[in-house]
């Protein structure tokens, strides 16, 4: 199984993720792949994480606690072995994660085309940084 929207399709980290236990994304982690994780909650979910962890890309509190919210709305739980949601970015989470995305894909990102000479990706990096800073106004 691979990932497919724009945001997660090709990241080694959200990929293995997606198919192997250990390679979980735990509070603590760092990285592009959390940075891509946080815009996702923030678009999909409007969640509110930190400025200090956006620009650090790091898996902190608000992040986590983001993640919470995301499953516990989803109900995302892994019911072999658990009774509530966890903060956990796993196989499950990663999976609803990208199926969202690839809704804003077609949505958002199909109905605006990325400027002349920009790929799609350029131009959601682009708007990640937007929607970092207006976060960073608001904070």
């Amino acid at each position: 199984m691979f990932l497919l929207s724009t945001q997660f399709k090709g990241d080694q980290k959200l990929e293995a993720c997606l198919i192997k236990d250990p390679a979980h994304i735990t509070q603590g982690s760092r990285g592009e792949h959390v940075s891509k994780i946080q815009v996702a909650l923030l678009l999909v979910d409007g969640a509110n994480i930190a400025r200090q962890e956006t620009s650090a890309r790091l898996y902190g509190a608000s992040t986590a606690e983001a993640v919470l919210a995301y499953k516990t709305k989803r109900r995302i739980i892994n019911t072999t072995y658990q009774t509530k949601p966890d903060n956990i970015v796993g196989k499950m989470t990663m999976a609803a994660l990208d199926r969202e995305m690839l809704q804003f894909d077609e949505v958002y990102v199909s109905a605006t085309p990325a400027p002349a000479g920009r790929t799609i990706r350029s131009w959601l990096i682009k708007f990640r940084k937007r929607i970092d800073h207006e976060g960073s106004r608001s904070a």
